[in-house]
C-alpha cells in the first residue's frame, strides 16, 4: 500500500530525547517499510527514517524554541492535502488540525488520537467531524467521547530488540517520563524514602511544569536515596529501566497509554501503577507488574515486584507489544478504508492497476521530478 504517516512537530522521528507520539510514528513507519510497503514521511527535517521524508520543518520545534507549533503544522497539512491523491492511506497523528481539509475524502484518512480525551475544550471538534475516522491507544482513552467514529483500538507496539541483560544485582527503582503534577513523581520519592531503596529519576522538565519542579520536587532532591538524573533518549534507557527493581508510574491522571510501561516490559522489568486510565488494559497482573491506589499498596508492591520471573515479562512483551504487531493491527484497518475508498472513487480516476490518478497535474509533475527522501515543503 501507498501509505503517507503525518508526525507531529514538536520532536524529530525518532525524538532526540523525550517525545512519545514520535517515537511510535518512527516504530509503526519503520516496521511498515520493512513490510513491504511505500511509506511517505511527513514530519520534521532532523528525522532519520527509511521512508520517504518530506520535510515540512528543518528540526523539531521544542528543541528549536517553537513553542506554538500551529502554524508549521498548518503549512504541513496543506502540503498533504496537495499530495493526497498519491496515498492509499494518510494516517494523522497531529489530533485534529487536518479534520476540515480532509472532511470531503474522510474514507482516505485514519487519525489516531495520542492523547488525554477527558477534558471538554476539544470534544465539539469531534462532533462537529463524526466523518473521520479514528483510532484509540486504549479503551479507557475513548470514555469521554463514546460516540466518536472509532474504527479501531490499537496499542502501541516497538521493536523487540535483542533480550535482556543479566544482572546480578538490581538495586534501585526508576521513574521515567516528564516531571508534571499528573505524573506525580512526589509519590514516587515517598515510595522510595518508605521502602529504603534508591530512586533514580530520568524526567523532562517542560515549562509549564517548571514551577512545580520549583516548589514541590526540588526541594526533595537532597535525600541521599533520591538522584536526579535528566532528560535521558533512547540508547540510555536500556541500561535505566533494565538494572531497575521496578518502574514506578503512580500517575493521577487518565493515562491515554503508558508508553514507559512497555518500554520497562521490553526489558524485562516489572511496573508498579496507579490504576488510572489505560494501565488495567496494558499491565497483566501479578505477570508485568501490579496496578496499586496507595502508597502503602505500592510499598508492598515493590517487594513482589522484586520475586517476578523477568523472562516472563518479556515473553509477555513480545505477545502483545511489539511494533510487528501495532502495524499488522494498522495495515488491516488501513485495507478496510482502502475498500471503503475504493467504492466511492469514480472509475475514471483510477489507472490500470487500480491506483487513484493525481487530482492535480502540477502535484503529479512535482513528484516525479522533485521527490525522494530530500524532498521538502516549498518556502
Amino acid at each position: 500500500m501507498r501509505i503517507a504517516q503525518v508526525a507531529p512537530l514538536a520532536e524529530s522521528v525518532p525524538p532526540k530525547l523525550y517525545g512519545g507520539t514520535e517515537r511510535v510514528v518512527s516504530w509503526l513507519t519503520e516496521e511498515l517499510v520493512q513490510q513491504g510497503h511505500d511509506v511517505t514521511l511527513f514530519a520534521s527535517g532532523d528525522s532519520e527514517t527509511s521512508a520517504e521524508l518530506v520535510r515540512a520543518v528543518s528540526e523539531g520545534l521544542r528543541l528549536g524554541g517553537i513553542r506554538d507549533h500551529t502554524a508549521s503544522l498548518l503549512v504541513m497539512l496543506e502540503e498533504v492535502r496537495r499530495q493526497a491523491s498519491s496515498f492509499d492511506v494518510i494516517h494523522f497523528h497531529v489530533d485534529l488540525l487536518q479534520f476540515p481539509a480532509f472532511r470531503n475524502s474522510p474514507a482516505q484518512c485514519l487519525t489516531t488520537l495520542h492523547g488525554r480525551l477527558d477534558l471538554p475544550d476539544f470534544h465539539p471538534v469531534y462532533r462537529a467531524f463524526t466523518e473521520m475516522p479514528l483510532v484509540s491507544i486504549s479503551r479507557n482513552q475513548r470514555l469521554p467521547l463514546p460516540n466518536a467514529n472509532w474504527q479501531a483500538n490499537i496499542q502501541h507496539g516497538l521493536p523487540p530488540g535483542p533480550a535482556p541483560f543479566e544482572v546480578a544485582k538490581r538495586d534501585y527503582l526508576a521513574f521515567l517520563g516528564r516531571v508534571a503534577p499528573e505524573k506525580r513523581p512526589d509519590r514516587a520519592i515517598e515510595i522510595a524514602k518508605r521502602t529504603g531503596i534508591p530512586l533514580k529519576m530520568a524526567a523532562k522538565i517542560d515549562p509549564a511544569d517548571q514551577d512545580y519542579f520549583d516548589h514541590v520536587i526540588r526541594p526533595q532532591l537532597d535525600h541521599p536515596l533520591i538522584e536526579f538524573v535528566g532528560e535521558i533518549g533512547d540508547h540510555e534507557k536500556r541500561d535505566f529501566l533494565g538494572n531497575a527493581i521496578a518502574l514506578l508510574f503512580p500517575i493521577d491522571w487518565p493515562e491515554p497509554f503508558g508508553l514507559v510501561m512497555i518500554e520497562a516490559m521490553k526489558e524485562g522489568t516489572p511496573t508498579i501503577a496507579w490504576r488510572r486510565g489505560s494501565v488495567p488494559e496494558v499491565i497483566d497482573e501479578g505477570v508485568t507488574g501490579f496496578t496499586v491506589e496507595s502508597i502503602e499498596e505500592a510499598v508492598e508492591a515493590v517487594g513482589k515486584a522484586a520475586d517476578l520471573d523477568r523472562r516472563a515479562v518479556r515473553q509477555r512483551f513480545e505477545e502483545r507489544f511489539t511494533a510487528a504487531r501495532m502495524a499488522r493491527d494498522y495495515v488491516a484497518e488501513y485495507g478496510r478504508l482502502a475498500e471503503t475508498s475504493a467504492m466511492m472513487v469514480p472509475h475514471h480516476r483510477r489507472n490500470a492497476n487500480n491506483s487513484l490518478l493525481p487530482l492535480d497535474p502540477v502535484v503529479a509533475a512535482a513528484k516525479v521530478s522533485g521527490g525522494g527522501a530530500g524532498a521538502a515543503l516549498p518556502n
